[in-house]
């Protein structure tokens, strides 16, 4: 059921009169989320409103042929079929309000989290609100982990390694025997070992040798791959959750080369990417042990400034990590200061990834670890990749 004194507490706390949830066909899953619609199954081809308002009982919006639609979620309902009485009833809807918040991200800035449609947006400002993101509200009741889900995280991750490991040696046993293996076989050999563990995913592992380690979104397939050959890069990323309701996420990416020794060129390259990780988990641990609020693009500064004074920033491009949550990208912040300046906050209870990269034509590097922030601490939750892996 939906905490409607939880909700209520938070909207009092960020000055908010209200949180106004808007849906049409689906075009705003975070509204469904929080008002559980997904948890039931009920037809919604029209548009529904539903307001928390910072005192005093919710109210909604439905259309009349949909009168149930919302009918599991406490408070008044009223009913709209044409044009005039939905611009009535969702004036109604939000009478003596001033300032609520919305799925929406000025300009755009965040898009996770930019759901609800300028048309509506507009409708709603014409009523002579003023809208501000739900960012942050969303945090607290979608991207938030109970000590269970913090639970299963870490057990995610200790499978996640072990897979990690059996694919580095896997792949030590054919290089040292010469024999013929190329990515994909190395991919869904670990797929099977995600079904012994018991981890679910949305996607099979990456599996990126050589030149493919360094495009960040490589992904091999039956019908493309390469062989992975003595004296070469191989990077693995992989995430996965246990297969039980509430588990969330964890994601891990490890570097590893085929052979006894590592090339100066390789370890020079990862040693900046393990500083520039480094960096942003200190400032997350330090701000969290001072008590010290924390916006995610400063975790994603702290990480990229050691890379641009490396001389690698040109090749640093992506966000330096995302929400983990559900679904492996979660609907908290993300430590992004480069494809968004995302100034959601880091709260208590919520987990994240922290991957800086550096891509070249010839290779890639990337280390990739999980953080939870606490109310008092914030821990990494599995090992820290320190050098190359040397597999040979």
């Amino acid at each position: 059921m939906i905490d409607i004194p939880a909700i209520q507490k938070a909207l009092f706390e960020d000055q908010l009169d209200g949180w106004l949830l808007y849906d049409f066909h689906g075009s705003n899953p975070i509204a469904r989320a929080i008002a559980k619609m997904d948890t039931i199954s009920k037809l919604t081809t029209r548009r529904w409103y539903y307001f928390i308002p910072a005192k005093g009982e919710p109210r909604s919006l439905v259309h009349s042929i949909e009168r149930e639609s919302l009918g599991h979620l406490p408070g008044n309902s009223r009913l709209y079929a044409g044009r005039q009485q939905l611009k009535n009833g969702l004036a109604s809807l939000v009478d003596g309000c001033h300032r609520i918040a919305m799925e929406y991200s000025p300009n755009c800035a965040i898009p996770y989290i930019s759901r609800v449609d300028a048309g509506t947006i507009d409708a709603i400002r014409n009523l002579g609100l003023e809208i501000v993101s739900s960012g942050d509200l969303v945090q607290r009741f979608e991207a938030v982990w109970d000590d269970q889900a913090l639970v299963t995280h870490r057990e995610a991750s200790a499978r996640l390694h072990r897979i990690k490991d059996r694919a580095f040696e896997f792949i030590n046993l054919h290089v040292a025997k010469n024999e013929p293996m190329n990515e994909f076989e190395v991919q869904q050999a670990m797929v099977n070992w995600f079904m012994e563990e018991g981890l679910v995913s949305d996607s099979p592992p990456v599996v990126a040798a050589q030149e493919n380690s360094g495009n960040p979104h490589y992904l091999p397939t039956n019908t493309n791959f390469r062989t992975i050959n003595q004296k070469e890069i191989v990077l693995l990323d992989l995430w996965g959750k246990l297969d039980v309701d509430g588990a969330v996420f964890a994601d891990i990416t490890w570097v590893g080369y085929t052979d006894s020794q590592v090339p100066s060129d390789y370890s020079s390259v990862f040693n900046v990417a393990r500083e520039a990780r480094d960096a942003a988990i200190s400032l997350v641990t330090d701000a969290t042990l001072a008590g010290r609020e924390l916006q995610g693009w400063e975790v994603d500064r702290a990480a990229r400034t050691v890379i641009q004074l490396a001389g690698f920033g040109d090749y640093f491009v992506h966000r330096t990590g995302h929400s983990l949550g559900a679904s492996v990208h979660g609907n908290g912040v993300n430590m992004d200061n480069y494809e968004t300046q995302d100034n959601r906050r880091l709260i208590p209870g919520t987990g994240f990834t922290i991957e800086p990269g550096i891509y070249f034509d010839r290779f890639g590097i990337r280390t990739e670890i999980n953080m939870h922030v606490g109310t008092h601490e914030a821990i990494v939750t599995g090992p820290l990749q320190t050098e190359i892996v040397s597999i040979g």
